[in-house]
């Protein structure tokens, strides 16, 4: 894969999941460029530069201005969109702040105004940066050498955050993905790949495997049981599906969201890291939503199993 796609565009590559996505991508041989609001090379918890970072070009550029960067999306075969915010801290400190603990807890829960869903972090970070980039992207046009459709990948996210995380987390993940769709189907010559993890751990940040084991041991359990036995993801499917309210017109209850995070296994960022990088191939076209276990299936092919593959849903 690295003799065709030779250079990519890393939006946030100095953060968790960006810089992982950084370091696969240059050990399968590919150019990389990182842009971020500060322009730093990125650093362990502990301080350190790995030498992986040397070889990344690291740029500062405003993901909302693409006069910042439009220079460098002519000569990339893919851009990868890792930035994005879990809490969307500038409401729920002014609202803390206030002591509105009812409008805190409608902000946690999504019982909150139409007219007020509309103007956080979380629509900054997680929606309009990713629809930019994507804009300009597509806008931009390609050296001779890049021949082949040029992926976007998005990095969206399996719902199983609520109700400890606002419900604007993954409506402004999902309100991305369409439209990002949509700025597609005017340009067939780009593909769209949404990769939704679900919990998203390092194995060597130790309190982060107790959690990420005892989730994985759960998904285990529901996968093998058959399916008339009633599990606890299934019952709370139910629960939410049927019985309790959406938590918004658009988004069913939390308790849809909890089945999710007992059912859906959670992954290690440098596997994240790398499905996002075989997902790049031409070969396999991967295009549209890409969960943990198709996820797990492209590593499977990176590793030298099936090369051909149309798409991964």
């Amino acid at each position: 894969m690295s003799a065709i796609v030779q250079k990519i565009l890393v939006v946030g590559g100095n953060g968790f999941v960006g810089s992982a996505v950084c370091k696969a991508a240059l050990a399968r041989g590919m150019g990389v460029t990182s842009v971020s609001s500060s322009g730093k090379p990125y650093r362990t918890p502990k301080g350190h530069t790995p030498d992986w970072a040397e070889k990344v070009e690291w740029r500062k550029a405003d993901a909302m201005n693409p006069d910042t960067y439009a220079d460098i999306l002519p000569g990339v075969n893919a851009v990868v969109h890792t930035i994005g915010t879990l809490l969307d801290n500038t409401q729920r400190n002014k609202q803390f702040h206030d002591k509105d603990f009812v409008g805190l807890f409608k902000s946690i829960t999504g019982i909150i105004p139409v007219e007020a869903r509309h103007l956080g972090a979380y629509d900054k970070l997680n929606r309009d940066t990713a629809i930019r980039m994507c804009e300009a992207f597509t806008a931009s046009k390609p050296t001779q050498e890049i021949t082949h459709v040029r992926p976007f990948v998005y990095v969206s996210a399996e719902d199983f955050h609520r109700p400890a995380i606002s419900v604007r987390y993954i409506e402004t993940k999902l309100e991305a993905e369409r439209k990002i769709d949509e700025i597609m189907k005017n340009h067939p010559q780009y593909r769209a790949v949404h990769v939704r993890p679900s919990m998203i751990y390092d194995p060597e940040t130790r309190p982060m495997t107790i959690p990420a084991n005892l989730f994985t041991f759960s998904a285990w359990m529901h996968a093998v049981m058959p399916s008339f036995v009633p599990m606890p993801a299934s019952i709370a499917r139910w629960l939410g599906t049927n019985v309790f309210p959406k938590a918004t017109e658009q988004t069913p209850s939390a308790l849809v969201s909890m089945a999710t995070l007992l059912s859906v296994p959670p992954i290690r960022v440098d596997h994240l890291a790398e499905a996002i990088c075989a997902s790049l191939d031409p070969a396999k076209d991967v295009r549209g939503p890409v969960g943990v276990r198709a996820m797990r299936e492209l590593i499977g092919w990176s590793k030298g199993g099936p090369t051909n593959a149309s798409s991964v849903s």
